[in-house]
Order: C-alpha cells, then sequence, then structure tokens
C-alpha cells in the first residue's frame, strides 16, 4: 500500500504536467494542435480590390496547407486602420490574422497623431505576401495626355482637379500627395473604401484622375480606351501597361511609390503557431499558380520571414514618415 502510492501520485503529476503542456502558448504540443477550427483572415479594404485578392489567394494556401477552414472577412475603413485594429485587438492565439498594407503598418504611424494600434507594440509580422505597381490614370475628357500636360493644366486650374484613391493614408494616397509636394500643384483628394469604387466613379467621370493600385482593370480600361494612362508610380514600368511611363521617367527621378502587402497577427502569437503558418504561406506563394494570380493584377509574390517582414516594417515606416514630414502631408 505504502509502495503504490508514490507510483500513484507520480502518474498523477506527469498527467497534470501533460495537461499543462498541451493548454501553454509556445510549446510543441501547442503547434502539433495548431489548427483545431476554423481561421479567419481580416481584409482591411472592400472586396474586389487587389488587398482582397492577395488576401483570398493566401486564404486558400492557408487553407489548403493545413487542411483547415479559412474565412475572408473585409472589414474596410480609415485607409486599412480599422481592419489591422481588428487584429490587433484579437486573441493572440493563430486563429485570427489579418492582411496588413503599406498604409496602415508604415503610413499611418507617420500620418495620425493618434492609431488605436501600435504597430511595434501590437502586430507579429508573419511573412510578405506580395507588391503591386500603381498607375495615374485619367478620364478620358479630362483636357491633358501625359504627367507635363497633367501638371501644366493643374497650376493653371489650382485645386480645381480631383482625384480618387482606395483611402486615406494609402499609398496611391500619397503618391497623389508627394506628386504634388514634388510639381508644386494642389489637387483635390477624394477618398473612396476601396479600389472597385474608385475605378467606377472615375469610369463615370465623377472623378478625372485616379491613383490605383490594382492594374488589371485599369489595363482593360485603358486597351477599351475607357481611360487613358499619365504614368506608373513605381520605379519601373509595370507588365501590364507596359507602354506607360513612369513618374520618375517624366521629370521627376527617384519617384517610387510601391504598394506592399503582409500577412500579420495579434502581438503575443505563440511562436511556434506564427512558424507554421510562415512554412505554409511562404511555401505556396512560390507555386506557378499563386505567382500567375499576382501577376494578372500587376503584382509580384514576396515570400519572406517574420524577421525580414519586420524589417521592411520598420523601413518603410521611416522613409514615409519623411516624406509625409518633408512634403507637410496632412490627413484630411
Amino acid at each position: 500500500m505504502t509502495q503504490a502510492q508514490p507510483s500513484r501520485r507520480r502518474t498523477l503529476i506527469g498527467a497534470a504536467v501533460a495537461a499543462l503542456a498541451w493548454s501553454l502558448p509556445g510549446t510543441g504540443l501547442a503547434a502539433d494542435a495548431y489548427p483545431s477550427k476554423p481561421i479567419k483572415i481580416i481584409v482591411p479594404f472592400a472586396p474586389g480590390g487587389p488587398t482582397d485578392i492577395m488576401g483570398r489567394v493566401v486564404a486558400k494556401i492557408l487553407g489548403d496547407a493545413l487542411k483547415q477552414t479559412v474565412v475572408v472577412e473585409n472589414k474596410a475603413g480609415a485607409g486599412g486602420n480599422l481592419g489591422t485594429d481588428a487584429v490587433a485587438k484579437s486573441a493572440p492565439d493563430g486563429y485570427t490574422l489579418g492582411i496588413g498594407a503599406i498604409s496602415s503598418l508604415a503610413i499611418a504611424p507617420g500620418l495620425y497623431a493618434k492609431l488605436p494600434y501600435d504597430v511595434a507594440r501590437d502586430i507579429a509580422p508573419i511573412t510578405m505576401v506580395g507588391i503591386a505597381k500603381g498607375a495615374i490614370l485619367a478620364h478620358p475628357s479630362a483636357p491633358f495626355n501625359d504627367l507635363k500636360g497633367l501638371i501644366a493644366y493643374a497650376r493653371a486650374n489650382p485645386g480645381k482637379l480631383n482625384y480618387a484613391s482606395s483611402g486615406i493614408g494609402t499609398a496611391n494616397h500619397l503618391a497623389g500627395e508627394y506628386l504634388q509636394s514634388l510639381a508644386g500643384i494642389d489637387l483635390q483628394h477624394v477618398p473612396y473604401k476601396g479600389t472597385a469604387a474608385a475605378v467606377q466613379d472615375l469610369l463615370a467621370g465623377n472623378v478625372l484622375l485616379s491613383v490605383e493600385s490594382s492594374l488589371t482593370s485599369a489595363a482593360q480600361h485603358v486597351q477599351s480606351g475607357k481611360l487613358k494612362p499619365i504614368a506608373v508610380t513605381s520605379a519601373t514600368r509595370a507588365k501590364l501597361l507596359p507602354n506607360v511611363p513612369t513618374v520618375a521617367e517624366q521629370g521627376f527621378p527617384g519617384f517610387d511609390v510601391p504598394t506592399w502587402f503582409g500577412l500579420i497577427a495579434p502581438a503575443g502569437t505563440p511562436k511556434d503557431v506564427i512558424a507554421t503558418i510562415n512554412r505554409a504561406v511562404t511555401e505556396g506563394l512560390k507555386s506557378p499558380e499563386a505567382m500567375e494570380r499576382f501577376a494578372q493584377i500587376g503584382g509580384e509574390t514576396q515570400p519572406t520571414t517574420p524577421e525580414q517582414f519586420g524589417a521592411t516594417i520598420r523601413e518603410e515606416t521611416k522613409r514615409w514618415g519623411a516624406v509625409i514630414q518633408r512634403a507637410n502631408i496632412k490627413p484630411e
């Protein structure tokens, strides 16, 4: 009887330790158990734009790799800040992820005096997802056909020429503001809740200009004559608009406003869970299917480690903070 009691106590202690290990975040057993229920990816822009398309590609990659349901929730508003804040305030358990954009992760900290989240404190980078090249497009009725003509018209009509973007604080918005500061012109910004809405108003002639990051529809509308291209906003020309010169080529060397996206989680998400998601997504982004889908919207896949993505966020935050301060760009 006395010999059996210590053995029984050891068994009970062992069971308790095993149960604790299973429940602790960051343990190997917890990683093995992940995912045990559906995963949600928050896309901080409206359906149909490049962020949404990339988010849905990532959702399929992750679902296929982890054999689990992955749903996409669009939470548009405030240039991506609303959806990013929702990710930051979610439980750090790997079941709520988000697509973070340059706007909410690198531009917003320099643009807004107060944000509801702190990128360094509240966000865990998982991997870069991709980049997209943008372009300045005009309605056919616009009285100019290139950047030189646009600038001349804007100087002759200060404050009368409006331009659309996918939202305040987005890369598209900053491209327009940055161009204004360099060219010495005064344009009126008209923010929308996503790319699709901005393009529709441009096609209708409700705005004469738009800075777009989704070049799939742009290329189709340019080819059909419904829109005319003015300039590409990245450092190099876009494959979908090969004959359209960049802003840099048209008198502003060094002008480069890329739109990049990445997969994020709430800070505190277990490192093994982050590693599991990173492996699944980065491998999937290397597939011909993913690369082709990104190419269709004028984008490129950009898989990275969490550390590399974190370094990109820090570097881009510093870069855009300097641009915002130098150009005295203010949120409306």
